[in-house]
């Protein structure tokens, strides 16, 4: 039986054993230099690498999915109805399905006219969505009282009573209207607001 002779040890050489030999990785793993032609202007061997914060992060994936809870109590409701409808497809932004539970919304669209009697369940329902939650105020009626300022029933805008991020104007506003109030929501959900 022969022996195997030894091999001759030598020092390690950073650049021909380990830079060399380094498998190049693509994004679906590692993969072989020769698999594909490196695009042009981008080099095969680059990584596709992103920085940022988790907070970035997680406020960026929130502003993607808003889940509304529709409290709909005059006629902005119906234009509600109709932004969630297959014409103008509120889905498109994330807002899938309007919830019918406080605890499972974290975007409140308050549509139409609040009344003094009307605001203690207001609020009750904007103090049981989780945190953290938004507050869209749809139409005149939501945000100053509309044309029934002067009745003495009729609450002067729903930031009396809860904390207002996104105005929409109109009486009613248009479906289109309620589609830029949210993606306006979506930008100060993304910067952190």
């Amino acid at each position: 039986m022969a022996v195997p002779e030894k091999v001759a040890l030598r020092p390690i050489d950073f650049e021909h054993d380990v830079i060399q030999k380094r498998p190049v990785s693509g994004q679906a793993g590692l993969r072989s230099p020769e698999a594909q032609a490196p695009t042009p202007g981008i080099l095969a061997a680059d990584d596709n690498v992103l920085f940022s914060t988790l907070t970035t992060l997680v406020n960026w994936a929130r502003s993607r999915s808003p889940w509304p809870l529709g409290y709909g109590l005059a006629c902005c409701a119906i234009e509600m109805m109709a932004t969630a409808a297959s014409h103008h497809d509120l889905s498109r932004f994330g807002a899938e399905v309007f919830r019918s539970s406080p605890r499972q919304a974290d975007v409140m669209i308050v549509a139409g006219t609040v009344t003094h009697k009307m605001a203690p369940r207001l609020r009750r329902l904007y103090e049981q969505m989780p945190e953290p939650k938004w507050v869209i105020a749809m139409g005149n009626c939501a945000s100053s009282g509309g044309e029934f300022w002067d009745s003495y029933a009729t609450l002067q805008g729903v930031d009396t009573v809860v904390p207002v991020d996104v105005y929409v104007a109109g009486c009613p506003p248009r479906p289109e209207a309620l589609t830029e109030g949210v993606l306006r929501l979506r930008e100060k959900i993304a910067k952190g607001g």
